[in-house]
């Protein structure tokens, strides 16, 4: 894959974020937490999830921000604080795929698991696989809001990205549902 086609993803990655968040703000508190069956129990765990192995990869590749040791730890008990993080982090991943050409995805880049054990893996896979779990874990996430409203959540397909389909402004939606404490 090019540089330009993980700007992509990068950016469809915030879109889709931004989709799925403004549904799941949307929904009652008892829903939201609501546990399913899902991997990391409800929508609430997943998104959570979701937010921790993006810091836990950028960390990896920057060096910079927190490193979690648990995978389904939560990181924000509040959903508009979960949410404000998300869009942070999302910021952040556009930001570090920016600066990325294409000699560099080809490189090695080596980094220590959760577990500590030094690992080493071409950058384009890497970018890869959180591009891919993302998708995956939305996925989970967008069938627990299906489940919970009996609607059809708003589409996550990356051609409705591609073909100029619209995101909600969640700070704007922050400010008006959940305004800073």
């Amino acid at each position: 894959m090019t540089s330009e086609q993980f700007r992509q993803f990068a950016r469809y990655n915030r879109w889709a974020n931004a989709r799925l968040y403004a549904a799941a703000l949307d929904l009652s508190e008892i829903s939201y937490r609501l546990h399913i069956g899902v991997f990391f129990g409800n929508l609430h765990g997943t998104l959570n999830h979701l937010l921790l192995t993006d810091r836990l990869w950028l960390k990896r590749l920057t060096g910079e921000g927190d490193h979690p040791k648990q995978l389904n730890a939560i990181l924000y008990e509040d959903r508009a604080e979960l949410t404000r993080a998300r869009i942070a982090e999302d910021e952040r991943l556009i930001e570090v795929v920016e600066k990325l050409d294409d000699t560099t995805l080809k490189g090695l880049h080596s980094y220590r698991t959760t577990s500590g054990m030094p690992k080493s893996q071409v950058l384009s896979d890497i970018l890869m696989h959180i591009f891919n779990h993302q998708t995956h874990h939305r996925g989970q996430a967008h069938a627990c809001l299906s489940i919970l409203t009996g609607s059809e959540p708003p589409s996550l397909d990356l051609l409705v990205f591609q073909r100029g389909g619209t995101a909600p402004d969640l700070e704007k939606l922050l400010r008006s549902t959940y305004p800073p404490r």
